[in-house]
This record gives C-alpha cells, structure tokens and sequence, in this order.
C-alpha cells in the first residue's frame, strides 16, 4: 500500500533552531574536528617522551593506528604551524606551544574521563569515551563537568 492510498500521516513537528545557532553549531563541529588530530598528536608526542623518552614516527603509527607515512605527513603539518621540532636521527620534540597545546588536551581528557566514571561508566570505557568528547564540549561544559566531579568527591585534574 502506497502512502497516498493510506489515511494522512500526522506526525509531530520539531521547530528547527534559528539559522545563527544553526550555523553556530555546525561551525564549532567542524572546528573541533579540525583541532582533534593535532590535539590528539601533540598528547601522543608529550606523552611518549615522558613515558619512553622519545617520540618517534613508528611508535607512533603503531598507536595511533595508523601508517607511517599518514604520520610523516601529519608531523610536516605540525612543524608548519610551530608545534613540534623533528630533529634528523633523534625523532620528535614539541615546541612550548604545542607542549601547552598537549597539556590543555590532557587536562580535557581528564575532566571528561573523571565525569563519566562519576556517572558510572567502566573506566575503559571512560577512557575511550573521553577520546572523543574531550574535542567536542565547550569550555562552559567542561567547567561544569569538572564542578560535579568535585561535587562528588573524584579528584579531577
């Protein structure tokens, strides 16, 4: 049976927003996709040399899931924008900003994390999850995030 041999189909109708904040939200989308990889990298790099005492293209395709020559090209995009210095024979190492870069992600991932272990969620689970939130909540969120983990006596960083 086609719909135009059936009775009308009243469905209920959502208002869409307003254009602005239509276009608002879409805008802070695409810029947390644009910042999520090199946020992503900047931590990975920062972490890495902490951990192992250097950060190498390898080590980081191998955890990133990735090829090395997606690396390769992503670290050219990083030094473009002064971020992190390659030096030939001894790997990667980030500038002061892309260091304050990796610590405000740091700092976001582990905001997020502590709040969904708050609420519950496994801590694998609020690991992963955070992987992905972290890029995409306002700062108001994040403040209010980080206030109900203090509220509820986690300790967030």
């Amino acid at each position: 049976m086609s719909r135009r041999e059936g009775p009308p189909v009243k469905k209920k109708v959502k208002h869409l927003v307003n254009v602005e904040e239509h276009v608002e939200a879409f805008r802070q989308v695409r810029e947390a996709h644009r910042r999520e990889l090199i946020d992503d990298y900047v931590e990975l790099i920062s972490d890495l040399i902490r951990e192992v005492g250097e950060a190498r293209q390898v080590d980081m395709a191998a955890r990133l899931g990735v090829s090395q020559p997606t690396v390769a090209k992503m670290l050219k995009r990083l030094a473009s924008v002064g971020l992190i210095e390659q030096i030939p024979w001894r790997g990667v190492f980030l500038t002061a900003e892309g260091e304050r870069l990796a610590e405000e992600s740091r700092i976001r991932h582990h905001i997020v994390e502590n709040f969904l272990l708050v609420l519950g969620v496994s801590p694998e689970i609020a690991r992963r999850d955070a992987e992905g939130i972290e890029h995409h909540v306002s700062q108001e969120t994040l403040d209010v995030f980080h206030q109900f983990t203090l509220s509820q006596g986690q300790r967030s960083e």
